[in-house]
């Protein structure tokens, strides 16, 4: 009898790992197809090693039949061409003050910079999948803007805030299948030239198109707790709150930060910081459910509800592989349909992520909690705690007295959250009888 190579195993693992990413990502490439998204980059991410990439993820998105509306900025490429023109950059509040002078020097990097973006997303990219794709790009003057004027005794001259968004003719471009990019520069009803921020500029046109996502693509991975981990969402509140705070932001998230709460708040679905420097950044975070930045939100992405019969595919997959593990009783798809009203379920941005069930004894005064399951990318989100405080308002509703869980493997997690050990003789006759001693669950108890 032969056995398979080492190589040959490794083969059926990436075959079985990208079949499954393909099935993953399909319900997102379906949801996501005629939806408008706005991307903004600065002027590190149009000249850098990075530029390429992002080309590449752009003509697969539109390939996939999203509407992109891309915003690039120039404000290393405006810095240099002042310094080569013998001016020093003058900043005010982060924000430039563009005198006449300077104002060339932005009309100058700016030209170069959206030519040479446009050109990275105009080739064919040869050599790779996408040989022989096309993307057309294009622009217009869809701004209009105004002075920002004196702040603070500063006169910021040339420099501009958006006064109006045209964005029936930008909708006009998608709806032909083009690719739109933006340069932040507007012009005020009188024909001056103004220099824009991008942030606020990206900001501007998610809002007016009603988007379905602003990103930014900035100087770290996204928003970070104390410990320095990630934060996978927060709402436009929270954000507000760590803005305020004022620790641990990157210059990128102080300036990117608030034109994404304010986006949020104003109609924008979802707004997404994500590392500029991250190889396949846009598609890891569109087409995974963990995703890779901080998503920001009006409401929270998650959502605890009581579970429906259109639940039950979902929950079979959830917990399956903790079946497969011993960690909790096999359930039959059968079984779950007879008892889903038991179940109380809590899904992130519409996808099912945990759940928990309430079996009642009233003769005894108590009631199980079972099939508490998280999956393991949400197992720090504390959505074990939320499930566990729905399922005990839901035995206290029943007039129940005590709440037991059997458990094999997180008898420390039930401690912690006042639970107490008792013998299996002192469960419920019914499930006493039912009692399984070769599996020799562990019994906790909790007064309500």
């Amino acid at each position: 009898m032969t056995h398979p190579s080492a190589a040959t195993v490794e083969a059926v693992d990436s075959t079985a790992n990208f079949v499954a990413w393909v099935r993953g990502a399909a319900p997102y490439i379906h949801a996501f197809r005629g939806k408008t998204f706005v991307i903004a980059f600065g002027g590190e991410v149009a000249s850098g090693d990075s530029a390429q990439r992002l080309a590449y993820d752009c003509n697969l998105l539109a390939a996939l039949g999203i509407r992109l509306v891309l915003v690039h900025g120039a404000r290393p490429q405006i810095d240099a061409e002042c310094r080569r023109r013998g001016l020093e950059p003058r900043f005010h509040n982060g924000l430039r003050i563009t005198d006449a002078a300077t104002l060339e020097c932005v009309k100058a990097a700016m030209a170069v910079t959206r030519i040479e973006v446009e050109a990275l997303l105009s080739q064919g990219l040869p050599n790779t999948p996408m040989a022989g794709s096309y993307m057309r790009v294009t622009g217009g003057n869809f701004i209009t803007a105004r002075p920002v004027g004196v702040v603070d005794g500063i006169d910021y001259q040339f420099t501009g805030a958006v006064r109006k968004i045209i964005a029936e003719e930008i909708n006009a471009d998608l709806d032909q299948h083009n690719v739109v990019l933006i340069s932040p520069l507007g012009v005020s009803p009188a024909g001056e030239l103004f220099n824009l921020c991008m942030e606020e500029v990206a900001e501007a046109v998610a809002v007016a198109l009603k988007a379905e996502k602003l990103i930014y693509l900035c100087d770290a991975p996204g928003l970070l707790d104390a410990e320095g981990r990630l934060i996978d969402s927060v709402t436009a509140d929270e954000a507000e709150r760590m803005l305020e705070a004022g620790e641990g932001l990157t210059e990128d998230l102080h300036l990117f930060l608030p034109c994404a709460l304010r986006a949020v708040r104003r109609g924008v679905a979802r707004a997404h910081l994500i590392d500029r420097d991250l190889d396949g950044g846009l598609l890891l975070e569109f087409f995974t459910h963990a995703g890779v930045g901080t998503v920001v939100s009006r409401a929270p992405l998650f959502r605890l509800r009581e579970a429906t019969i259109e639940d039950v595919a979902a929950l079979v997959a959830l917990i399956s592989p903790m079946e497969a593990d011993g960690t909790l009783v096999r359930r039959g798809r059968e079984l779950l349909e007879q008892e889903i009203e038991r179940f109380t379920v809590v899904e992130h941005d519409g996808v099912l992520v945990g759940c928990a069930a309430l079996y009642p004894f009233s003769e005894d005064n108590a009631a199980e909690l079972a099939c508490l399951a998280v999956t393991p990318e949400y197992r720090r989100a504390g959505l074990g705690d939320q499930l566990l405080r729905r399922i005990e308002r839901r035995a206290r509703a029943q007039g129940l007295e005590r709440l037991f869980v059997l458990t094999t493997r997180t008898a420390h997690w039930f401690r912690e959250r006042g639970f107490s050990e008792i013998g299996p003789e002192a469960l419920p006759r019914q499930k006493r009888e039912l009692y399984n001693y070769q599996r020799r669950s562990k019994v906790f108890v909790k007064s309500l």
